[in-house]
Order: structure tokens, then C-alpha cells, then sequence
């Protein structure tokens, strides 16, 4: 079973390869959000730089939308800053992914 990291790496390798080279047109955009620190002075630092605990792990930015990604493996659950985060997205009219392998990311890009 792979990790919720590896997970996320295999995505946005196949996502950055497949849609944000400087030859795409458009050429979308896919990044993550670092919302983990090494201990607890980092952990505060980065709050006070907006650091927004529960945010997605990424953000992909298409032509005219933007998607938020959370991965986790197959046992892996959202934490209740995760779920009101989701919650939050999804008032805002922006679509919210939790996915948990490369397979479903790419099937979810397709329907695009």
C-alpha cells in the first residue's frame, strides 16, 4: 500500500508532465501547500505567514477553475480542520478532492 505522500508525488508528477510543460497551452498549474512543520516554533511561524491548518495538500489552477486535493491512502481519514476546510471550499462554489490513488486522479482530470 502506498503512502499518502507517494500518492501525491505520482500525481503531480503525471499532472505537471501531462498538462504544465512550457510547451502546454494552456498550461495549467498544480502546487502544494506545505501545512506541516519540523517542530512547534516552525509550526507558529508558519501560522503567522497564513498557514492555514486543515488546507488541502494542493492546489491545482485551470482556465477558469481551481481545485483543491487532499491525498490520503487507503485507510487514511480527514481530520475535522480537513472536513471544515472541505466545507469552506465548497460554499466558495470551488471543487474539492480527496483522493487516494493516481488511477482515480487521473479519471477525475479526464471528466474535466
Amino acid at each position: 500500500m502506498k503512502n499518502e505522500s507517494a500518492i501525491q508525488q505520482e500525481c503531480f508528477i503525471w499532472f505537471n508532465n501531462t498538462f504544465c510543460l512550457k510547451h502546454h497551452d494552456p498550461r495549467f498549474i498544480m502546487f502544494s501547500i506545505p501545512n506541516e512543520g519540523k517542530n512547534a516554533v516552525e509550526q507558529i511561524r508558519k501560522k503567522q505567514m497564513g498557514m492555514l491548518p486543515g488546507a488541502s495538500d494542493t492546489i491545482i489552477v485551470l482556465d477558469g477553475q481551481v481545485i483543491f486535493c487532499e491525498f490520503k491512502d487507503e485507510k487514511g481519514r480527514q481530520s475535522d480542520k480537513q472536513k471544515d476546510f472541505e466545507q469552506r471550499v465548497l460554499s466558495l462554489n470551488h471543487e474539492y478532492w480527496l483522493i487516494r490513488s493516481l488511477e482515480e486522479f487521473k479519471t477525475k482530470i479526464q471528466l474535466l
